[in-house]
Formats: structure tokens, sequence, C-alpha cells
């Protein structure tokens, strides 16, 4: 009996001096002549206010997508069918959020990868088709437009600030409309860390680098939506998580806010990113050693010729130690500083060079493909010649060839190539430039054309009738 008495008087006790505090404080401000604080004044926190200023802007982003469906031949045999294949339409959801009053829509590339129809639903089930302004796949950005004015916008962060273990607040809709609703799901964690390399595979790319960790709940659906600090701010794009069941288990990555705004800066003035190029490669780790990698530093392997790096100086076997103010401890956090990068920015290397130290002044150019003269063969086919710095540079093994730098999507189902393919052989002619490629298809209207491409190092042969 005494025990469960020593607990209720615990308690009584907590209570009196929960009240007898609340009471004092509600006299204090009554002589202040403020309103006395009340439970409901409570419930009001960082989190609500910050909720409260983002939700409106947060959407959800529907996709269709038609895939090709073989029907199977044995059916076929025995139950009289017709053969070949059809199509079916595959739906899609994830979130997004409006950065411009004026329709503009943040989300990522891997929710809207191959989509025929894109739609952006607002929390009142209001529903806009939208068009794809430009995706960027190395980030995972992509950014949308609908037709649309006077929209509730969220206000951008600076992910520079962002400090390890204060709150994160993240927005989206998880598992579609499971939960019956178009408003969006809160949940709260901490930043867990920042300029975190993420190299296993989460939802979306393979590869995430200099992302911010949350613990904040993340499940397939979010991707796409902010990622907010308790000022209301966003601090990043939710991308991607690692688990090992396909659900949340705390560890959730984000998109840096200041990367995403010089990428969505990119596809709304010009539809595409410009790529950042150094022309310096670092030693990676073999059969996929991380803990090799991360304790290796970022040793220069290579230094492409006529590229910005040779020009500055930098040598292979150099070791980059800081690139302007920021720490490079292994050959991740180095890709991860040129994805920052501006095209004619001119940064400051320091490295180490056997036992001293040095610093290198390097200007950020175009990656060489860039620049070089664009050939147009089919009217959503560019193509540019091989160089040694764009075969040096893409590790391409063919000595000729046209690079492919722009494929729509109709053309790249019909021919059977994407982008960074090279174009080595036509009707078995060898191609030594982009306007050889534009000569051999012209010369080769309505009838059969036989093609070979190198991707990933292997030569892939594909064959096309152009009507």
């Amino acid at each position: 009996m005494t025990r469960p008495l020593a607990v209720l008087l615990t308690v009584v006790l907590l209570g009196c001096g929960t009240a007898e505090t609340s009471t004092a404080q509600g006299a204090v401000q009554q002589r202040r002549g403020e309103r006395p604080l009340t439970i409901a004044d409570s419930r009001r926190t960082a989190i609500t206010r910050a909720v409260d200023r983002v939700s409106p802007a947060v959407v959800t982003v529907q996709t269709e997508a038609r895939e090709r469906v073989s029907f199977d031949p044995f059916f076929d045999f025995f139950f009289g069918g017709r053969g070949g294949s059809t199509s079916r339409v595959v739906p899609g959801l994830g979130s997004g959020f409006i950065v411009d009053a004026g329709g503009v829509v943040v989300t990522n590339a891997h929710v809207v990868a191959n989509a025929d129809k894109v739609s952006v639903m607002q929390r009142d089930g209001t529903v806009f088709p939208a068009e794809v302004l430009g995706t960027d796949e190395t980030n995972d950005i992509a950014v949308l437009r609908i037709k649309a004015s006077g929209l509730p916008v969220v206000t951008l962060g600076n992910s520079q600030d962002v400090l390890t273990g204060e709150w994160a607040i993240a927005l989206g809709n998880p598992y579609g409309f499971v939960l019956g609703n178009s408003e969006p799901t809160v949940t709260v964690g901490v930043i867990s860390g920042v300029g975190r390399n993420l190299v296993a595979r989460g939802e979306g790319p393979s590869t995430y680098l200099d992302m911010i960790q949350t613990d904040a709940a993340i499940n397939p659906g979010n991707s796409g939506g902010p990622l907010v600090n308790a000022d209301g701010e966003v601090i990043g794009v939710n991308s991607s998580i690692y688990s090992p069941s396909g659900g949340s288990v705390g560890l959730g990555f984000a998109i840096p806010i200041n990367r995403v705004k010089r990428v969505v800066e990119d596809l709304v003035a010009h539809g595409a990113v410009r790529r950042p190029w150094i022309g310096a490669r670092m030693r990676y780790p073999t059969d996929n050693n991380v803990r090799e990698a991360i304790a290796a530093g970022a040793v220069v392997a290579t230094v492409l010729t006529g590229s910005p790096a040779e020009r500055s100086g930098l040598q292979p076997g150099d070791i980059v130690l800081r690139v302007d103010a920021r720490v490079i401890r292994n050959p991740y956090d180095w890709e991860a500083v040129l994805l920052d990068l501006r095209v004619g920015e001119r940064i400051s290397l320091r490295v180490k060079r056997g036992s001293r130290e040095l610093d290198i002044a390097v200007t950020v150019q175009d990656l060489p493909e860039v620049s070089a003269p664009r050939v147009q063969v089919l009217r959503e086919l560019e193509v540019v010649t091989m160089t040694p710095t764009i075969r040096a540079q893409r590790s391409i093994r063919s000595r000729a060839g046209a690079l492919i730098v722009r494929v729509g999507q109709n053309v790249a189902d019909q021919i059977g190539v994407q982008a960074g393919d090279v174009i080595v052989q036509i009707n078995q002619v060898p191609v030594a430039s982009a306007q050889d490629v534009a000569d051999a298809i012209e010369g080769a209207r309505r009838g059969l054309t036989r093609m070979l491409v190198e991707r990933g190092g292997r030569i892939y042969p594909t064959e096309f009738v152009i009507r």
C-alpha cells in the first residue's frame, strides 16, 4: 500500500506545484496588463506556425507514364492471341512546392521521369495541368509550371546556416491518396547531420552528395516536398530515404536549398542546367569500397588536356584539401563542391603536393560538349563531334564518333538511343563527325538504318526506319 500512495502523493504534489506556478504567472501577467496564458495558447508552437506558413504552398504532383507490355507468346499460341505488344498507363505520385506566385513548382526529377502527363493539385483539391520546364537528373530536381496566378509561395531559407540538432519539419504526401485527402502530412524531427554523401541506393538516383540528413519521417510519396526549419523557411527538398524495408527508419535526406535555387534559376531561364567543369578526376575506391574512399582523401587521378585544371597547374597526385572555405575530406566531397559551382566562377584550391601545401586558382568552365558546335539531325536529336577532351571527360572507348547531347523522348523510344550515347557507325560507315551523322541519316530516309552506339563502354546495335 505504501508505494501506490507515494506515487499518488507525487502526482498530487506535482499537480499542485504546476497550478501554483500557473497562478503566479497569471498574476504577474495581470499586473503587467497582459492576458494570462491558456492551454490553447501553449498549443501554438514554432512548429505549428511554421506549418501554417508553408503548407498552403505544398502540392501533390500526379503523373501518367505509358508502359509497353508484351503479350505472352504461349497464351497467343494456345488461345489465338494476336501477338506483339500493347501499352498501359502507369500512374505516379509525388510532392512539390510553389516557389513563384505565377505557377513555378519545384519537385524531384525522379518524380516526373518518363511521364507523358503531369498535373499539380493544391491542398484544396484544385488540379492544374503542368508543363515540365526542365529537369536536372544529377541533382534530382525538376521545375514545373502551371497556368495560375496569385498562388501561395514558400519562403526559401539558407542551407549554409542549417544547424545539426535543430528542428526539422518534413511536408509532403506519403503514399499518395491512401490517406484519402490532398492536404500535406507533417512529420517532425531534427537535423541529424549536414554534408552527407549518400552512396547507397535510396528512392531516386543511387548517389546523393552534400545532403541534409534528418530523422523526420520521410516515406515514398514525400519526394519533392519541402524540408522546413522552425522559422517556416524551406531549407531542403525531400529526396531520398535509406531503408532496408522501404519505409522510414529515421534516415531521410534532403537536397540543400541553396543548390536547388541555382538549379531552378537555370531551368526557368534556359530549360537546362549549365554543368560546371574543371577537368580533374579524383581517385575513387575499388570494388565499391566506400570506407577506402572516406579515408583516402581527394587525390587527383588525372588532369585532362586543355582543361581549366591543366591550365591552372593542378597535377596528378595532388591532394585537394579545400575549395575556397570548404574542407575536402574525400572524392565525394569534391563532387559535391562541383555541383554548387557556377560557370565563370573563379575558385581557390588548397592542395598538398609532396610535403608542401599551395594555393591554385581555377576558373570554372562549361562541359566541353556544351561549347562545341551542335548539329541537329532530326527534329529532336542533336549531336556534337567527339573531341579528345570530350572522350577523356566521359571515358569513351571509341576513338571517333558523334556524342548525342539532346534527344526527345519520342525519338529516343523509336531509335533506341539516349543522351550521352556516342554514334560510331551508320550503315557500316564509320562516323568521324557530327555532320557525318546528319548526312548519313538524310541519305537513308525511308530506308532501314543500322546504327552502332557506344554506351557505358559497350557497343550496341539499333535499327530504325525514318518516315
